[in-house]
């Protein structure tokens, strides 16, 4: 035996013990089993069979050798002392604790010499939490009591305790120490604690280390869920030094408490000290989808993600808003039209509010702006919602948008997103278009208005800074339309320096145009909105309505600042003035009745006398009394416009339509696939794929003529289709026409010579066509046609109809389908002959839920006249609890609501008729008021 099949028969079981014999230097030489060579390593190292070092560094080198990295060649090192380090190393390390202890010391005496340490010595720190008390450090926890010497306990004659009264004593007792105990303080509220110290004598130092230890105690209220005292402690700390760290704690507190605006100007004070903060625009971005400003809370989301895409919070706060958004624009869309203003130039008004101003705008259509020029900046979102002064969205600055927070603007008759401008759309609008543009910017606003585009707001076209801008220079109206680009990209602070510059270079050019210089306030307004300078908005605001009055947007702008800055009278005045303008701002509503909530709760029901005058609106400026039908261009833009959605819809059925064809005809399903592929021929009947398909599933169906008759279609559509010829020859071929069918094998085999298929299936009609053509006329078999004498013409009529009697009663109905093909043969079945008892069956055997996807294909209103026929007579004494159900489901199955609108009169009555016998059955699965609801989906 070899010393390999020696070491195989030993080595059997690693978990068992090792034997004397395998410690061994021949046997560890041989063997080859890593663990076990551990565990001899182990026993020998242990001692147990005797100490053997040269055994053991044997062992050693052989299982290196096998396993370099063996957890048993590990050797523990001791743990390092003064003689495992030089004379240097060991001073080196003396000296830095040293150096450590002296810091210590140092800054503790610094500390106790601190007002913070004195303040904590004589008392002025406040309590510890959740306690309404707390004892100084100067002072004792307890007080000292007076001890009085025990005098000495006569005894008492025996007599005496007859006469005790254990309970009196007891009583005594009890109320004794309830008087010498104090009494106990529950903390039943939150401890005034004092949220402003004084720190004007505390060091840089000094303050950074008690502002953090008040934001440390901050947070462990926090995490014990105290919120008010979180909030109260992180005030301490930032009247101590203020810190981004804890406005945004105290922010996350507010929140939770549902403080809104105190949440809101803690954000903006945190991203006033540091602008692009993760969590100050995502807390912010949560209180705007509180307080409903939808589109402000995305802005702010989609910043967050810009800076980390990935964060699951934005995500997840950003699909929820998205959401919301989606969910309440068909409602917008139902309500009404939507309508486009924009300011223009006094020469062109008329034809430029005709076309601008009626336009109906649909969620992706642009919205307009306020510029009287034709820059072909291309414009965004203009959004300045309340408490949002300097978000970062995408935007142009002359476009307003109203988040759901503040509405929606309406149009006459409903609602309308007057100046929300989407994301998909912001390329659409140039800023400032006018008639006075040059052909190339007006060319742009042109196709960008009628072609759409869906890149985010990302333009294509090449921006044209030097277009001309009403009676501006051309300096100044490079200047502008580089802030409204600088502005529409979101580089706020860029814009506002650019229309600064033309605003001064207006002044100093001498230029006369109120408009334009109007125009630029605003857009300069817009920036320091977006920025969170309210008082400048406010100021330029002004500025514009003294130039231009009564201008729509200056006013909203202002109204939103003025709110922002909760000077809420003033911010109704403006409002209202909007309304007065245009009544159909939705966002101005809005504003004025959440504000009138506001002035109530502040001044009481006297609110409206402490409201200042509210101005007057001449007709002249009131822009919902002076709509205009829209011009015979705006009438041929909505149509083609219309035309290409209906083309961009159809284009998706069809495609959805193709796609569910062709799983059916994998799955063997053909009579679904060929309804999907007629569905698909309605919307495109010149597409030749869906013909040979359809001719495919006739072929599997054994419709031949209705195949052979989709393949002449197809080759009219394309002469030269191999799938056409072949299939159409399988068609001649069920027909028997098998000279049609060699010529159409012959015509493939032409077109594509390597279709074995083809020449499979033409050699087996060549001898079928020669087996007919060899065939005599005697061998037919001849057909016997009875002759019946008959008296008049009463007896004529009656033979065909018994005949036909006998040959309906002779048609078989299978009465269990598995499928939607076999359900609708036996129902086609029991409809020609009129077996309703058939049908009765047939629904019997079949499941309610099953019911709707059999009918799916071939619904009509016979078969629904004829289903109910059967319901009501054969089923409905036997089974009334399968008729709810079967009608509980029937109104689910495709197209029903359209069938039920083709019912004639009689087939209504038939149905009313049924409900009224299913009401009076009597059931315990159903009430007569569940049959009444039921029935209101019928009839």
């Amino acid at each position: 035996m070899s010393g390999d099949t020696l070491f195989s028969l030993q080595t059997t079981d690693v978990s068992a013990k090792v034997p004397v014999e395998h410690l061994d230097y021949d046997f560890i030489e041989t063997c080859k089993d890593v663990k076990y060579l551990e565990k001899i390593l182990r026993i020998l190292r242990s001692g147990e069979e005797g100490i053997y070092p040269h055994l053991i560094k044997f062992c050693e080198s052989h299982l290196e050798k096998l396993n370099p990295k063996s957890r048993a060649l590990r050797k523990e090192n001791p743990v390092a002392t003064k003689a495992s380090f030089s004379k240097d190393e060991w001073n080196q390390i003396v000296s830095d604790l040293m150096t450590w202890a002296e810091g210590t010391k140092e800054t503790e005496r610094l500390l106790k010499e601190g007002s913070g340490f004195n303040d904590l010595v004589k008392g002025k720190i406040p309590p510890v939490r959740s306690s309404s008390s707390f004892v100084p450090l100067s002072e004792k926890s307890f007080p000292k009591q007076r001890t009085n010497p025990s005098k000495r306990i006569l005894p008492r004659d025996y007599q005496e305790w007859d006469k005790f009264d254990v309970e009196g004593e007891c009583e005594k007792i009890d109320g004794n120490m309830l008087k010498n105990d104090p009494p106990a303080i529950l903390n039943t509220g939150n401890p005034n604690i004092k949220r402003e110290v004084d720190a004007s004598l505390l060091s840089q130092q000094e303050k950074l280390l008690l502002a953090k230890r008040e934001k440390d105690k901050g947070n462990e209220a926090f995490r014990a869920n105290d919120y008010e005292e979180a909030v109260a402690y992180y005030t301490r700390s930032l009247s101590i030094l203020a810190t981004v760290s804890a406005y945004n704690n105290r922010a996350q507190a507010e929140i939770i408490l549902e403080h809104w605006h105190n949440a809101m100007r803690d954000c903006q004070q945190v991203l006033e000290l540091e602008p692009r903060n993760k969590k100050a625009l995502l807390r912010r971005a949560t209180v705007h989808n509180h307080m409903g400003n939808f589109q402000m809370a995305s802005e702010d989301l989609r910043m967050v993600l810009q800076e980390e895409p990935n964060n699951p919070a934005a995500i997840q706060l950003l699909s929820k808003i998205e959401k919301k958004t989606s969910d309440s624009l068909p409602e917008q869309q139902s309500k009404g039209k939507k309508l486009l203003i924009e300011e223009v130039e006094e020469d062109y008004y008329k034809e430029e509010q005709e076309e601008q101003r009626a336009r109906p705008v649909q969620p992706s259509q642009p919205v307009g702006g306020e510029e009287s020029s034709a820059a072909p900046v291309v414009r965004g979102d203009m959004g300045n919602a309340q408490k949002k002064p300097h978000s970062r969205g995408d935007g142009g600055p002359h476009t307003e948008s109203s988040n759901s927070h503040h509405g929606h603007w309406r149009g006459k008759g409903g609602t309308s997103d007057k100046y929300k401008v989407p994301e998909e759309s912001k390329e659409k609008v140039a800023n400032g278009s006018s008639k006075r543009a040059s052909t190339a910017s007006v060319q742009g606003d042109k196709s960008s208005s009628s072609k759409g585009t869906t890149g985010g707001g990302k333009a294509e076209e090449a921006v044209n800074l030097d277009a001309p801008c009403g009676a501006l220079p051309p300096r100044l109206s490079r200047l502008k339309n580089e802030g409204n680009l600088l502005f529409k990209n979101g580089q706020f602070a860029d814009a506002l320096e650019k229309y600064s510059q033309a605003i001064q270079g207006y002044t100093d050019s001498g230029v006369d145009s109120p408009e334009d210089l109007g125009v630029l306030y605003s857009n300069r307004a817009a920036c320091y909105l977006k920025d969170g300078n309210s008082q400048d908005c406010i100021q330029d605001c002004t500025r514009a309505l003294e130039l231009q009055p009564f201008s729509l947007k200056p006013l909203l702008r202002r109204a939103m600042a003025y709110e922002s800055l909760e000077r809420y009278k003033k911010a109704y005045v403006d409002y209202k003035t909007v309304l007065q303008i245009d009544i159909s701002v939705q966002a101005a509503h809005d504003s004025v009745n959440r504000i009138t909530r506001l002035l109530i709760e502040q001044d009481g029901p006297e609110w409206r006398d402490n409201l200042p005058d509210i101005p007057l609106v001449p007709l002249s400026a009131q822009q919902h009394r002076r709509e205009e039908p829209p011009s015979q261009e705006v009438l041929q833009a909505r149509a083609e416009k219309a035309t290409r959605e209906a083309e961009r819809r159809a284009e998706i059925r069809f495609s959805a339509w193709k796609q569910e064809g062709n799983e059916f005809v994998k799955k063997g399903q053909y009579q679904e696939a060929l309804g999907k592929y007629t569905e698909c021929l309605k919307l495109k009947p010149k597409e030749c794929a869906i013909y040979t398909n359809r001719a495919l599933c006739y072929l599997k169906l054994e419709r031949f003529p209705e195949a052979k008759q989709d393949c002449d279609t197809a080759l009219e559509l394309e002469p030269d289709n191999k799938k056409a010829f072949y299939r159409r020859a399988l068609a001649n071929k069920g027909l028997q026409d098998y000279l049609a069918c060699s010529s159409d094998l012959q015509q493939v085999l032409q077109l594509d010579p390597n279709v074995q298929e083809a020449e499979v299936e033409l050699e087996e009609v060549t001898v079928l066509l020669r087996q007919s053509l060899a065939r005599s006329p005697d061998d037919k078999a001849r057909k016997i046609v009875p002759i019946t004498e008959v008296d008049d013409d009463e007896d004529r009529t009656d033979t065909p109809n018994s005949e036909r009697g006998r040959a309906s009663d002779n048609i078989s109905v299978n009465l269990k389908a598995s499928n939607a093909y076999e359900f609708g043969q036996s129902l086609n079945a029991a409809r020609c002959c009129g077996n309703t008892a058939a049908c009765a069956e047939l629904l019997a055997s079949t499941e309610p839920e099953m019911l709707p996807k059999y009918l799916s294909n071939q619904l009509d209103g016979n078969t629904v006249s004829f289903i109910m026929k059967a319901l009501d007579s054969d089923l409905l004494e036997k089974k009334p609890n399968l008729v709810y159900r079967h009608l509980s489901h029937l109104h689910t199955a495709d197209r029903f609501s359209v069938v039920l609108l083709q019912l004639e009169k009689d087939e209504r009555c038939i149905m009313t008729q049924l409900f009224e016998h299913l009401s009076a059955a009597e059931s315990a699965e159903f009430t007569r008021d569940d049959v009444e609801n039921l029935a209101n989906k019928y009839v």
